[in-house]
């Protein structure tokens, strides 16, 4: 079975964000070239309900189960498509923040397909100056294609080239699921999710 997950940190509901992650993964689902029967599996990580437990994390080091599990999807899947809204020139405060409390290793050789959305056309090299680095310092295997979609893009007029964007896109991903190096990862190589009340209770002791 091959697995994609799909990382939005979209921040409204409902998030274009969130419909172009949507989109890319089914583009590459689409582009996959698999044996008849065989099932492929698109899991998705919102992480606009994790935002507590993801500051929590940076000033604890520790994960709640909800964000332990959301770091496993990542970290045990095939491919990763990973999509932002642009603030300030570069990705969210929230998607860089989940990057930062996975462990650095945790990416390498992993195929990513970036995509990411703003008012205008304008922030799309965001996705070139300050995601491709941040990925590329992890070691993962991103595909040459980053697709940006500007509220624009969502109109009649400009869909078809949108569209066409998606699909090479999940044609790159799927060629790089195809291609990939990656050792297959295991939850137990995660780190441990600390039970508060068991920490707590052994201070009184």
């Amino acid at each position: 079975m091959t697995t994609i997950a799909v990382v939005s940190a979209g921040l409204s509901e409902p998030s274009s964000t969130r419909l172009l992650a949507d989109r890319l993964a089914a583009a590459a689902v689409a582009a996959l070239d698999v044996d008849p029967g065989a099932e492929v599996q698109v899991r998705t990580v919102d992480l606009r309900p994790l935002a507590h437990d993801v500051i929590d994390a940076m000033l604890t080091r520790f994960s709640s189960p909800a964000l332990a599990e959301a770091m496993a999807t990542v970290v045990e899947a095939d491919a990763v498509v990973f999509v932002t809204p642009v603030f300030t020139a570069g990705m969210s405060g929230l998607a860089k923040s989940f990057l930062d409390v996975m462990d650095k290793d945790a990416l390498t050789d992993m195929p990513v397909l970036l995509g990411a959305t703003g008012g205008t056309a304008r922030h799309s090299l965001a996705l070139e100056h300050a995601l491709r680095p941040v990925f590329a310092y992890l070691r993962a295997a991103v595909v040459p294609t980053a697709v940006f979609a500007a509220t624009d893009d969502w109109g009649s007029d400009e869909a078809g080239v949108l569209d066409a964007r998606i699909r090479r896109g999940g044609a790159d991903l799927a060629w790089a699921i195809g291609a990939s190096r990656r050792q297959s990862q295991q939850t137990g190589a995660l780190p441990a999710v600390t039970d508060f009340a068991a920490l707590l209770g052994g201070l009184r002791h």
